[in-house]
């Protein structure tokens, strides 16, 4: 029974987890999870303590990981090639959120800041325009907008109702689903003896 202890299942996650020649499915789904999920719920308490050391501590983790998922759009497919590369970026999310490593100020503070200082009017002009064409794009397509508004809130009341059908089923007129209900059978008799 011994073998059958608790560590089992952490062994063979944690397997599944290293394992350079499996599947990089468990491994992505690992990077997702330290990379958004932990994160998330991390900041939502921050938020709600109104804990500013904490909050601030979150903050540079997003603008780094918001820089570092920009990047990784471009070369992911050309890095996801490389061998171990999903377990780098695993440690390298876990090392960003160590208060220990101070991973995302050490990234903010030595290349993240300086870059942006260097190119801010630039992003700047970038930003402004590309908001107001967004604003304009919204203006002049308001109508599609509602309408693809209305389409969805259709549909999706449209599934509501047939998952509310398939969850709690509904016998319409108490007939039950082979016998038929019994008023019926009734009603039936009497009009034979006549």
């Amino acid at each position: 029974m011994a073998f059958l202890g608790s560590n089992i299942p952490s062994e063979v996650g944690l397997r599944l987890l290293l394992c350079p020649l499996g599947s990089n499915i468990v491994i992505r789904t690992a990077c997702c999870s330290v990379g958004v999920v932990f994160p998330v719920y991390s900041t939502f308490k921050a938020i709600e303590k109104k804990d500013q050391n904490e909050q601030q501590r979150w903050l540079l983790y997003w603008a780094v990981y918001g820089s570092f998922s920009l990047a990784e759009v471009f070369s992911d497919k050309i890095l996801s090639w490389f061998p171990m590369y999903y377990h780098m970026k695993f440690a390298f999310l876990v090392w960003l959120q160590l208060p220990s490593a101070g991973g995302a100020k050490q990234m903010y503070t030595n290349h993240l800041r300086p870059f942006l200082l260097r190119h801010q009017a630039r992003l700047d002009q970038i930003m402004g325009f590309t908001y107001c064409e967004m604003v304009k794009f919204i203006r002049a397509h308001q109508s599609e907008f509602q309408f693809a508004r209305a389409v969805i809130v259709k549909l999706l009341a449209s599934a509501n109702q047939v998952l509310r059908a398939i969850v709690h089923p509904i016998n319409p007129g108490g007939r039950k689903a082979i016998e038929g209900s019994t008023s019926q059978m009734e009603g039936s008799d009497s009009d034979l003896d006549d």
